[in-house]
């Protein structure tokens, strides 16, 4: 009786971060400091700073596996699981729901006028994002050089497939210089291998069933674990691959366009969801809910919740069986230096793809005074002050709709 009120208050614990925690993985570590640690004292602020570490390693939404971490210690998976769905099920719900209200007010042939200002806005906040995970990251030339690499390669070879490459190669280059790291006592490492098979298992199995059933729900489910099992950095990270592989580029040749088989959103609703996702509490990568609403637009509102629920699905779950899988042995493959070093260009070459995003997020708006001016300035706002991002977004909306 005693272990399920403690998991109820746990639970609800949660819930309360999951509505009030906002602005990213970051700010989010502030936010479980104050009630995991100083009010509840599930686990010391060491111990926590540890574990977000452990996370940082591992792709997937950083933040959305440290507490999904904290309930596998606490009352193993089955806690878990449960964590991971009171954590991401309001931002997801309120997600796919923008993205139905965005295709209603289309087909009802509303003007989408009123986000012009919100487009350059969301640029600043990509922008904003390099900025701050290079300043917290970069603290080596290695690290500079690594950035900016990253940035240009993923700048000039705008495919999906390379965002892997960058990250492995940056990941390898750090790793050379582990000779850095203070050495530690190194353990006997025992690894369980079942969360890992099931990660392997699901991801295979997702594509097998794709490729014969060609359902669009699976596709989805399919595309977003893959990226789910590739993203380090945060929601910031996953901005670009998101990007690539489901936006429509106009002004591509028509040969290329119909050689990308999703290109289910245009420019400005990719950038008006950002957005929106920007102003929530709880985890970034529920804009992937977004998404997958507004790839099953033509499905009607059933098809577009299906395809929210199955995009947030395949978003979270590589990252929550990687830590599963990670936590077990951490204690032993943490005191190998290669591990520890190897963080420094995952870091460095995610913060060089949210670079590169910005960029290539900003070309397609119109080269007017206002755009610039709304990028920058959303930029200086959240450099230069406290102002909550809802409160940006909120106000971009209502100018479009005042002006």
């Amino acid at each position: 009786m005693f272990k399920r009120v403690r998991y109820y208050i746990f639970l609800k614990d949660v819930l309360w971060l999951a509505l009030t925690t906002f602005g990213g993985p970051q700010a989010h570590l502030g936010h479980f400091q104050k009630v995991l640690v100083k009010k509840r004292n599930y686990l010391s602020a060491a111990e926590l700073m540890e574990l977000n570490s452990l996370c940082q390693i591992l792709p997937g939404p950083s933040s959305t596996q440290t507490l999904t971490a904290l309930g596998f210690k606490i009352g193993g998976p089955n806690l878990a699981y449960l964590t991971l769905l009171v954590w991401i099920l309001p931002s997801v719900l309120f997600m796919a729901f923008a993205g139905i209200f965005l295709s209603t007010i289309q087909e009802k042939d509303f003007s989408l006028e009123f986000t012009r200002f919100i487009q350059p806005i969301a640029v600043g906040f990509v922008s904003y994002a390099a900025y701050s995970i290079s300043l917290k990251t970069i603290h080596t030339k290695t690290g500079g050089i690594i950035m900016v690499a990253a940035a240009l390669v993923s700048y000039f070879i705008q495919t999906p497939f390379i965002f892997p490459v960058i990250l492995l190669v940056a990941g390898l280059t750090t790793a050379l210089k582990f000779k850095n790291q203070p050495k530690e006592i190194k353990k006997k490492i025992e690894i369980q291998w079942s969360n890992f098979l099931l990660w392997i298992g699901v991801l295979v199995l997702a594509a097998v069933l794709g490729g014969i059933t060609k359902a669009r729900p699976v596709l989805l489910f399919e595309n977003f674990y893959r990226n789910g099992s590739l993203i380090f950095g945060g929601g910031q990270a996953l901005t670009p691959l998101l990007y690539t592989e489901f936006v429509k580029k106009e002004s591509e040749p028509r040969r290329r366009v119909e050689f990308r088989k999703k290109e289910y959103l245009n420019h400005n609703e990719f950038l008006s969801g950002y957005a929106v996702a920007q102003s929530l509490p709880g985890p970034v990568f529920s804009f992937s809910a977004f998404i997958g609403s507004l790839s099953m637009r033509e499905y009607g509102v059933g098809g577009e919740l299906l395809g929210a629920l199955m995009s947030a699905a395949g978003i979270f779950l590589p990252g929550t069986f990687l830590i599963f899988f990670v936590i077990r042995f951490w204690d032993s493959l943490k005191k190998y230096r290669a591990v520890r070093a190897s963080l420094e260009g995952l870091t460095a070459a995610s913060a060089g793809l949210v670079a590169a995003a910005a960029i290539i997020l900003f070309q397609p708006l119109d080269n007017t005074f206002m755009n610039f001016a709304f990028t920058i300035g959303t930029f200086g706002v959240l450099t230069f002050t406290r102002i909550p991002a809802p409160i940006i977004i909120v106000s971009g909306f209502l100018l479009g709709f005042i002006l």
